[in-house]
């Protein structure tokens, strides 16, 4: 599948998979702003997404060596975003954080359905019922 990306920026890294099998595609910080413990990274990228598809945004696994986190857990694409992409960051140390032209995150872009909601009084039984957190049993 071809995706339109754009760089906004000259020293933007087009994301690409380091590995074959990969699901995510790692994203380079090209610009930071910190606001008190909050850091938000730019990496300098565009893209055109297909209509029936998202791009997520995904902190990479090594982020915990930076001692930070996503603040919006996963970021959400949508196809009519055409923005640059952006990650942000909420720092537990200061002194441990992502540089630019360090990869801060990762992308990966699905097909989802459409959905439309149909109101039933009712819904079918089902072995957890309406069971909720840790009614599964671990």
């Amino acid at each position: 599948m071809k995706v339109k990306i754009r760089k906004l920026h000259s020293s933007a890294v087009i994301p690409d998979y380091a590995k074959s099998g990969d699901a995510g595609m790692d994203l380079a910080a090209v610009w930071q702003k910190q606001e008190l413990d909050l850091i938000t990274y730019g990496t300098g990228l565009a893209v055109e997404i297909p209509m029936g598809y998202v791009g997520l945004l995904f902190p990479r696994s090594s982020v915990y060596k930076a001692k930070m986190f996503l603040t919006n857990c996963v970021g959400v694409i949508d196809s009519g975003y055409r923005g640059e992409i952006m990650m942000k960051f909420e720092m537990t140390d200061s002194n441990a954080m992502y540089k630019v032209g360090d990869r801060i995150g990762q992308i990966i872009i699905l097909p989802y359905p459409l959905v439309e909601f149909e109101e039933v009084a009712e819904l079918s039984n089902s072995d957890r019922g309406d069971g909720g957190y840790g009614s599964t049993g671990s």
